[in-house]
């Protein structure tokens, strides 16, 4: 890769432009360069599929974690230390340079690219809207008081998969301007105000994404960086500035066509992540069980008869072994509220799971109600719930639409006997969609 033309008579970067770039050089390739193992060990991790959507967001999402599975603000120092001694070797090893003008070009390559993969990986979930995705039967009957904030901040967007979508179509263009050098700039300052939002989202509402949000603005940042001093010059001090003109001339041969074969891999590893997304979408998202629930049941379930070893319980707001409610899903999930909270269990970062048994998102950031997963025999008309060690078998029985009888002994050999009447509850949130196919939602 060679400069054009005037670029062999490139005047002499300063010493301390020289120190800085090799520092920078080296400590962005450190964030973007899979060095850690812990990497390979999730992306070689069998879930009975190749590039996956799984697969391609943790591709995309990688940064280097050195203390734990959840990347910390520690990690960018460690980077900083490696990238400071080796800025210490390769000033002594090369100080007759005078510029880097080629290798300042390819680190600006290199990080439109990655700053726009980790954008599409984002940007598709939501454009699908599958990263938040409408809150199940147990979470829209949680009390307000006993949901995390970092909850109430994703169902929130949840419920308007509109607005979720042109978030993704935002972050999905600027990732596409990123991909164009002329456009490069325009591309990095819409991420500055956008990801920034994103950012201070995560820090007020207590989310995971923090780190790797800094992260993709620093990117961002650097690449702006590189237009900021003619803009200045044009805009503020409003004298005449000349457009940089640098371009470098791939010989023919393996340059040309080696550019061009990584970009095509770009756009078809980027497509193949796109038509995964919309399969996931249209197959009910990734952060919900995909396991079918016991038929025609999903709905809110009023405890009439609660029966343990022969004697009723009447309804208690204290007694913590008495169910209050229970809500069943469409998929194999029943949650039960009683008078003793759950422990709250968080998400430290946006994960997408292979296995039901391992997506926690319907009961992450709440402590209201308990979630058991089932299997459903529908022959013998038995529930097995899976309850961490201890396994629960109930017979069921349906006498009407509206009932459904459980009855069977505990872990702790207690005879239990349950009646559930469904209530007829009508949410707002689907109030008002079939309202606005028709005419507007009076209060």
């Amino acid at each position: 890769m060679k400069p054009a033309g005037q670029q062999e008579q490139a005047p002499a970067w300063k010493g301390w432009e020289k120190t800085a770039f090799r520092f920078f050089f080296v400590y962005f390739l450190i964030q973007i360069v899979p060095l850690d193992w812990k990497y390979y060990r999730d992306l070689f991790a069998p879930d009975g599929a190749f590039l996956s959507l799984r697969d391609i967001f943790y591709a995309a999402r990688y940064t280097p974690r050195f203390f734990d599975d959840v990347p910390v603000l520690a990690d960018w120092g460690v980077a900083a230390a490696l990238a400071i001694a080796a800025t210490a070797l390769w000033g002594y090893w090369d100080r007759e340079r005078k510029e880097y003008n080629n290798l300042y070009y390819a680190l600006r390559v290199v990080l439109r690219y990655r700053l726009a993969f980790g954008l599409l990986a984002y940007a598709l979930i939501k454009f699908y809207p599958i990263q938040m995705p409408l809150p199940s039967v147990g979470n829209l009957n949680t009390h307000y008081g006993d949901i995390s904030a970092w909850k109430i901040f994703s169902m929130s967007t949840g419920i308007v998969p509109g607005y979720q979508s042109f978030l993704g179509l935002v972050e999905a263009g600027a990732a596409l301007l990123l991909l164009y050098r002329k456009t490069a700039s325009i591309g990095a300052f819409i991420v500055l105000p956008f990801t920034g939002n994103v950012l201070m989202s995560n820090l007020a509402y207590e989310g995971g994404e923090y780190v790797y949000s800094l992260l993709l603005i620093t990117f961002a940042a650097f690449l702006l960086a590189y237009d900021v001093p003619r803009l200045l010059r044009l805009t503020s001090f409003e004298q005449p500035t000349e457009p940089n003109r640098y371009k470098p001339v791939f010989q023919p041969g393996w340059q040309q066509y080696g550019r061009w074969s990584l970009k095509v891999l770009f756009v078809v590893f980027v497509g193949w992540y796109g038509y995964q997304s919309l399969q996931t979408y249209r197959q009910g998202g990734y952060q919900f069980p995909q396991a079918p629930g016991l038929a025609h049941a999903a709905g809110l379930y009023d405890v009439r008869t609660f029966r343990l070893n022969g004697r009723d319980i009447p309804p208690s707001a204290t007694d913590a072994q008495r169910w209050r409610d229970v809500a069943f899903e469409k998929w194999a999930t029943l949650s039960i509220r009683t008078s003793q909270l759950t422990p709250l269990v968080t998400a430290g970062t946006e994960e997408i799971f292979a296995n039901d048994d391992d997506r926690n998102y319907e009961y992450a950031g709440t402590t209201g109600r308990h979630y058991l997963r089932y299997e459903a025999d529908t022959v013998n008309h038995v529930l097995t719930f899976r309850d961490g060690s201890k396994p629960l078998t109930l017979h069921y029985a349906r006498p009407d639409a509206a009932t459904i009888t459980l009855a069977g002994v505990t872990a702790e050999k207690d005879s239990v006997y349950i009646e559930l009447h469904k209530i007829n509850k009508k949410y707002l949130l689907d109030e008002a969609a079939k309202a606005g196919r028709r005419r507007g939602l009076k209060l």
